[in-house]
């Protein structure tokens, strides 16, 4: 690896865990300097400006979780073994941060702040719900899921699933937290099938 892409990896995955634990709006070419020990003129030089750093944040973020879990998800039979894989892989994703998953208190923070971070952010939330239409979607074809299932509704739910998880996890501290996200998801299939779905047990 050249030394530019190290000092890069260094960059983001820095400012990765920061903005998880502080928020992105947190962190700045300033605090960021001092975590790395790079210089700040050479840390704005790069981004030039709070604001591209925060999208560069967003973005290496979306490689992250690209890599770490949908790519593998994709890899696996179309149907509720996808959704389970998909499921799993979000929340040892989160896991891999202090602060779990920056797009959700990335969400929260922007929520009600515009400007070109939130608008990057909003286009990024929309491609992870289309992510989940299609797995729906490939779930129908596959015959897992009834060929009535509305993947709009389908993937509101699933990822509403998800927000709560991380809701009990982070800051409830709820130690059921996994089992309850098991139990919750064996009913969400359930809607969509038409037998109930084996308990998938967490494990631990």
């Amino acid at each position: 690896m050249k030394r530019g892409n190290e000092t890069r990896t260094l960059i983001l995955d820095t400012s990765l865990e920061m903005a998880s634990l502080i928020g992105l709006e947190s962190v700045t070419i300033g605090n960021l300097a001092q975590k790395t020990n790079l210089s700040k003129s050479g840390l704005f030089a790069h981004f030039n400006s709070k604001e591209n750093l925060q999208i560069e944040i967003l973005k290496y973020a979306a490689e992250e979780f690209t890599n770490f879990v949908l790519v593998p998800a994709l890899g696996t039979p179309a149907g509720i073994t996808r959704i389970r894989t998909l499921i799993d892989n979000w929340i040892a994703w989160g896991a891999k941060l202090s602060g779990g998953c920056i797009f959700v208190t990335a969400g929260i923070e922007y929520s009600d702040r515009p400007g070109k971070v939130r608008d990057f952010l909003i286009k990024q939330q929309a491609a992870w719900i289309n992510s989940l239409k299609r797995v729906a979607l490939s779930a129908v074809k596959a015959g897992d899921l009834r060929s009535d299932t509305d993947p709009e509704q389908f993937a509101f739910d699933l990822y509403s699933l998800l927000l709560g998880f991380h809701f009990y996890h982070k800051l409830l501290n709820d130690p059921y937290t996994r089992q309850r996200q098991n139990k919750a998801l064996d009913h969400l299939l359930a809607r969509y099938t038409q037998n109930m779905p084996q308990v998938n047990k967490a494990k631990g």
